[in-house]
């Protein structure tokens, strides 16, 4: 497959490391469609201006296996996205998700870049890794894709972790507006990955209220922070450097897993947090100071949300600089 040329020149100078590919501007849900190829094509030039698409350790993405994807998702649901996408639906019948002829490749090699993150982190390549995909997947469940989302790229990414690497107990912190409802389903019942989400309530998808804390032997390891349109930093940097690491001092994650959505940017049409980008980059910090203190600082960050272009340039550049250690408070 075709990457980006210019992408990990200085890779060899840094500890982080990128999942960018050009394959990602393949998926198209349609005109006028929030989730387009624009975003990626938005990112890669505030990465471009930023010069960390030069920094940064390059990570080749890879597609997808079958095996990868029943980490997840049912074989049932897999056959429904194939029938879908030969049918040439313009939606998942499972959901309000858009599709496009070459959607279901694309959203194999969205899930293979965040394994291939893993593999970076966990094998000691890389201490921390962003991948850059589309399209996103946090709110994909077991068995059907919504939300502009087929395949759940965190989740499955948490669950290879423990199967491949050994990981013991994984933290999976999501900030995009919208509820990770497809994240929470798959591990709700499962103490090995805890799930922790800030998000606007009411919004789509009606998920996440403070009672949804797990059940069975995952009682516990969901906790949701849900706030009311107009929350910014007091409330979610706030429950983040509050509630969020004397808990992870009690779990001890072996690895971090951020669902990055830039969506609970102010300005961002599909949201009414109003987090600024020092924001995202406070958020990026103390995620790591978790990594550093219990996961030997391993930080995987996939892409979600974020639909304003600029404002999702801006935020994943401030995001993606904490990563690479630039300007951490110490």
């Amino acid at each position: 497959m075709e990457t980006m040329s210019d992408v990990g020149k200085g890779q060899a100078k840094t500890l982080t490391g990128l999942v960018f590919d050009a394959e990602f501007v393949k998926h198209d849900p349609g005109q006028e469609h929030p989730e387009s190829p624009e975003r990626y094509r938005a990112l890669k030039k505030a990465l471009d201006k930023s010069g960390l698409m030069e920094r940064l350790a390059h990570i080749p993405a890879r597609m997808a296996t079958d095996d990868d994807l029943h980490l997840c998702h049912t074989k049932a649901y897999l056959a429904t996205v194939r029938h879908d996408i030969a049918r040439k639906s313009a939606t998942l019948s499972t959901g309000d998700t858009g599709l496009c002829p070459l959607s279901e490749d694309v959203a194999r090699l969205a899930v293979g870049a965040a394994l291939s993150a893993v593999d970076a982190v966990m094998s000691g390549r890389q201490k921390r890794a962003f991948a850059a995909v589309r399209p996103p997947g946090h709110h994909a469940t077991l068995a059907r894709g919504m939300g502009f989302c087929i395949y759940n790229n965190a989740a499955i990414a948490a669950r290879y972790a423990r199967k491949i690497h050994g990981a013991q107990r994984v933290l999976i912190a999501d900030w995009d507006v919208h509820h990770g409802n497809g994240t929470q389903d798959i591990f709700y019942e499962d103490p090995a990955v805890f799930f922790f989400s800030t998000h606007q309530s009411p919004w789509y998808p009606g998920t996440g209220a403070p009672d949804e804390t797990g059940a069975g032997t995952g009682k516990g390891t969901t906790l949701n922070c849900p706030f009311h349109a107009g929350a910014g930093h007091a409330e979610i940097v706030g429950a983040f450097r509050k509630r969020l690491p004397p808990l992870m001092d009690a779990y001890k994650p072996d690895l971090v897993i951020l669902s990055a959505g830039f969506d609970s940017r102010r300005g961002d049409p599909l949201g009414r947090f109003v987090l600024r980008d020092e924001d995202f980059r406070e958020l990026t910090e103390i995620s790591m100071e978790i990594a550093d203190r219990w996961a030997g600082g391993r930080v995987v960050s996939l892409l979600e949300g974020g639909y304003n272009l600029d404002g999702l340039g801006r935020a994943a550049t401030a995001h993606i600089s904490a990563l690479a250690g630039d300007h951490r408070r110490g």
